[in-house]
């Protein structure tokens, strides 16, 4: 399927549009794996699957399913890190026509009863650690089937038997039989399928995966994804990337339940016949051993992850020259940030640029991105091939001129099909315009200029109201990190009795600095000195760390549920 160009670049030898395949995300890794069989696919703690094998695996995995008794449209949960078996099993669900519902294998024990229940999946898979909770709460569940496994069935060779010895020492490996399937079992059960055909030939429309999200109204909800969704951001990610090629080594610590992770961290790589570096378990402390070790091309992640190697000592010794895809997403990365981590990039050998993309899971992740070797400053780039991007009047579908600030709507062919069983909160995100698209309402403020460049501003809700006028929090946050002791800052909105809201800054300070009055006053001097009176924040705290999202954004919802405690009890 071939869509009108939306954009011309004048950036690159990018193509404008891209034609699209009308079938499965399994479908996209074989082709893979008929260029390319014998190189890595996946690298799992130094064990290293070549494309061939990787497909063997999945149409083993695809036969056990149907054995035990999994058929075409039928979710199963995927509650896993990253690890062989959750690629693996997503592949294979996808090739005998099911759909796999990914969450976070850390997610509280009500949530995960919640989203089983609304994705109705009938099995789930999970590691061993995991395995007691999700045996509780399975009676409570529509799955009647779980599936443990372990880090250690993803090794071969001496890796296997040296990870039950350290990492592996104490996770209780739960006896099969009866509701609960061990995951070698299944792919044995695989060689004793005498089906038949066994791939359901799905088509681009079909959903592929479930991921979730809070969406533009803040509560979790099932984004149904389609096949067509996440080949067609895997296509896009590599044209506009202009840097993804076969052979090359893509960092996966972004989780595979995350758009970001799924879409560019396995399913890019594993289309172009790259190698997809998996991490289950990330550390900021192991994040320069991992650069070190593995020597990616590409990495990505969010701003805090960059935020956070700008901090780690011992490093002036880090070789990044070979990096050639630096990509960043799920947050706002301020041009404060952007300029340090190109300075640190430069400085350890990388010719690159951090390039910062925009999107939502509704959207599987990125709809547009830096250019490779331009860009404008605190721009968040320009849309992806086929990707329609406009702005419009806030609550309305009135477009508004290059320029101007309002709603930015995103069209294309990776939009979500819907939120799954949730036709209400479907229908106020995804809209049916006059120019006969349907456009998915984001609810986040920016602005593009006339050359196509988007600029982000705000979530429409993460808005403060200070004495009449609007502030928004991430144009504060700019100029408190712009200051030179300053690492990063997050800014809320707390209750107050005379302005009905004040603004609050939390800062971290730089490493090896400490909050002496000297500090603190060079920081307030300079928010006023670059701030309007209405957007000055009137208090400030300082902290060593800040709460962080599944993700490893900064969880500013959970600074605003302290200060709301801090009121009660006061």
């Amino acid at each position: 399927m071939k869509t009108e160009a939306p954009w011309l670049s004048s950036y690159g030898d990018i193509p404008h549009t891209l034609d699209y395949p009308d079938g499965g995300i399994a479908h996209e890794v074989f082709k893979a794996a008929e260029k390319y069989p014998d190189y890595t696919a996946y690298d799992f703690f130094g064990c290293k699957q070549t494309y061939r094998n990787l497909v063997e695996e999945i149409d083993a995995c695809a036969k056990g399913l149907l054995v035990a008794g999994i058929s075409a449209g039928e979710r199963v949960t995927i509650c896993m890190p990253n690890t062989p078996q959750a690629v693996v099993m997503l592949y294979a669900l996808n090739l005998i026509g099911a759909v796999a519902s990914m969450i976070h294998p850390l997610s509280a024990e009500e949530e995960q009863v919640r989203y089983i229940n609304s994705s109705r999946s009938v099995a789930v898979l999970t590691l061993d650690q995991f395995g007691s909770k999700l045996q509780a709460i399975l009676p409570r569940t529509s799955a009647k089937l779980l599936i443990l496994t372990g880090a250690e069935d993803g090794l071969r060779g001496i890796m296997k038997p040296l990870y039950k010895l350290t990492k592996g020492r104490g996770i209780e490996r739960k006896p099969t039989g009866g509701n609960i399937l061990r995951f070698t079992d299944l792919i044995e059960k695989g060689k004793e399928y005498t089906g038949g055909e066994y791939d359901a030939q799905v088509s681009g429309d079909d959903v592929a995966a479930i991921l979730y999200s809070g969406g533009t109204t803040g509560t979790s909800k099932g984004v149904m994804l389609t096949n067509l969704n996440i080949n067609a951001l895997a296509m896009q990610t590599t044209a506009a990337g202009d840097c993804v090629v076969a052979g090359n080594k893509m960092l996966a610590i972004l989780p595979i339940f995350h758009g970001f992770g799924l879409g560019v961290c396995i399913h890019t790589a594993l289309t172009t016949g790259a190698s997809s570096i998996l991490v289950p378990q990330f550390s900021l402390k192991a994040y320069a051993k991992l650069l070190k070790k593995h020597k990616p091309h590409y990495i990505a992640g969010v701003p805090t992850l960059y935020e956070a190697l700008l901090r780690m000592p011992n490093i002036d010794n880090l070789d990044l020259s070979q990096l050639e895809g630096i990509f960043c997403g799920g947050d706002t990365l301020t041009v404060e940030l952007k300029t340090k981590i190109d300075a640190f990039l430069k400085k350890h050998g990388s010719k690159e640029q951090i390039r910062e993309g925009y999107g939502m899971t509704e959207s599987v992740s990125a709809n547009c991105l830096t250019p490779r070797t331009f860009h404008k400053v605190g721009s968040i780039g320009v849309p992806y091939p086929d990707m329609y991007i406009k702005i419009v009047k806030v609550g309305t579908e009135e477009r508004l001129p290059y320029g101007e600030e309002g709603e930015i709507v995103v069209s294309g062919p990776t939009v979500m099909k819907g939120y799954d069983n949730n036709e209400e909160e479907t229908a106020q995100t995804l809209k049916l315009h006059d120019d006969g698209r349907v456009w998915l309402h984001t609810g986040d403020l920016g602005l593009m200029d006339e050359e196509g460049f988007l600029y982000f501003r705000q979530r429409i809700k993460r808005l403060i109201i200070s004495s009449g006028f609007n502030v928004y929090p991430s144009q504060v946050e700019n100029i408190i990190e712009s200051h030179e002791n300053v690492q990063t800052s997050c800014v809320i909105a707390v209750p107050d009795d005379f302005h009905m809201q004040r603004i609050k800054a939390f800062i971290i300070l730089r490493e090896g600095l400490e909050p002496t009055d000297e500090v603190k006053n060079s920081i307030v001097e300079h928010c006023k000195k670059n701030l309007v009176k209405y957007s000055m924040p009137r208090e400030f705290e300082y902290r060593k760390e800040l709460p962080k999202t599944l993700i490893g954004k900064v969880a500013y919802l959970e600074l605003e549920k302290e200060e709301q405690e801090k009121r009660k009890n006061a």
